[in-house]
């Protein structure tokens, strides 16, 4: 049998490009993405488009006789609405307005989810443990939590991944069955697309049709295009540029507004 993985996917860049980072190092992957009304819930639909396209593609591998670069994606959405109202966040449905700025600057603390990434890790550990104890094989946790995240999300820090391993041991039989795979922690999203580049050529698939179908608005239009004025999208477009290709991902204003707006933010923070 294959090796085993889970995946919290965002449906953003970060856990998209981890997707593609185990399936290029031979994981069969679970992955799971989570509705807990999050104003962004576009990235949702963008989860479901990758794991589609990557699907896709893998069974016309199969149809053309050749052998699959990577196993199919198992995915299912885990609805967390009861949550909705009960979460104090600009990023959930009913609070204030996301702020705008670069992503280092003090309001983008407003972004934070009170214990987020703890009530993403309990499920996804329980189903972790789940898949080692039915298969007797080891499975591996993957998230995409990155060095661009520390200084305002305490729940992507190492830390917390510490802590939070040790009580899930402490619960669980076997829970030596698990541990984490976290690629990009100590990198930035430039690292990040990088090794998203490596990865679409191992496994014969197209950089931009991976990309847009990803999503890192936090304000995004009701027609699902992103804006370049919130802190996630300027991190991301600081990326592209620093690769030096143009963001699949449709902008509100287009790319080279976006591009603009963000090289001046980023003049202006230096």
């Amino acid at each position: 049998m294959k090796k085993q993985a889970v995946l919290s996917l965002s449906g953003g860049m970060d856990s998209s490009t981890v997707l593609l980072h185990l399936l290029a190092k031979g994981y069969q992957v679970t992955a799971l993405s989570f509705d807990y009304g999050q104003k962004h819930s576009v990235e949702l639909e963008r989860a479901q488009q990758l794991i589609d396209y990557i699907n896709n593609k893998e069974n016309e591998i199969v149809e053309d006789g050749a052998k699959p670069l990577f196993s199919p994606i198992k995915y299912q959405k885990i609805t967390l609405q009861g949550l909705v109202g009960l979460l104090d966040s600009n990023l959930v449905e009913g609070g204030d307005d996301v702020p705008e700025g670069h992503y280092e600057e003090e309001n983008m603390k407003d972004t934070v989810v009170p214990n987020r990434n703890k009530i993403f890790s309990s499920i996804i550990q329980a189903v972790a443990l789940s898949i080692a104890n039915k298969t007797s094989l080891p499975v591996k946790i993957a998230m995409g939590i990155h060095a661009g995240d520390h200084a305002i999300y305490p729940d992507c820090r190492q830390e917390f991944r510490d802590a939070d391993y040790k009580a899930f041991a402490e619960g669980n039989w076997d829970a030596d069955k698990v541990t984490y795979i976290t690629p990009y922690l100590y990198g930035d999203k430039l690292d990040i697309l990088k090794d998203g580049v490596k990865c679409c050529e191992q496994l014969g698939l197209d950089f931009d049709e991976v990309y847009k179908r990803t999503n890192t608005s936090y304000k995004p239009t009701l027609e699902g295009l992103s804006d370049y004025k919130s802190a996630s999208s300027v991190e991301r477009i600081e990326a592209f540029i620093a690769l030096g290709r143009k963001d699949p991902v449709d902008y509100v204003d287009g790319w080279d507004v976006a591009k603009n707006h963000v090289e001046k933010v980023l003049e202006n923070h230096a």
